[in-house]
């Protein structure tokens, strides 16, 4: 009994240790942030790579390219700042992120790809509710506020 208890504790502990996973496929677009880390564009070479998400939560991302790397500069190390622009039913939302791991996948070596986590790093007030909205409820739309307003009495 004492033995089923703990381990139910310990399983309770690790799902909190970390933020749950929404798998969902979503077309992202991964951009080297400029002027960071020796890297100097103008605005007409930016450095992109475009992918798919596999999974979101509210920590993290993780995406699938098909390059570790845009020109000579990695997508995970040497706290490379991203910025992620991801197609969500909802609108484009934009983050920074940082890559931290990354994993070749694919059935065959002629179709490389890439399987990155990213931590997210930044992002406007406005899009983490919009991004935690999804996250929680999925497609479905928000409710819209209304105003409150009182009816005087005469």
């Amino acid at each position: 009994m004492i033995r089923k208890l703990a381990a139910k504790i310990t399983g309770l502990m690790a799902e909190r240790s970390h933020s749950a996973r929404k798998r969902f496929n979503a077309p992202i677009k991964i951009v080297i942030e400029p002027y960071g880390k020796g890297i100097h564009t103008t605005s007409s070479d930016t450095l992109f790579i475009a992918g798919e998400t596999c999974d979101l939560s509210r920590s993290g991302i993780g995406f699938i390219v098909p390059s570790i790397r845009i020109k000579e500069f990695y997508l995970v190390g040497q706290e490379r700042t991203l910025l992620a622009e991801i197609d969500l039913p909802g609108g484009k939302m934009r983050m920074k992120v940082v890559g931290r791991r990354y994993e070749r996948v694919g059935l065959h070596d002629s179709v490389e790809r890439y399987l990155i986590g990213a931590e997210i790093v930044e992002m406007t007030k406005e899009e983490r509710e919009v991004y935690e909205h999804f996250l929680r409820y999925g497609t479905r739309k928000r409710k819209a506020t209304a105003p409150g307003f009182e009816l005087g009495g005469s």
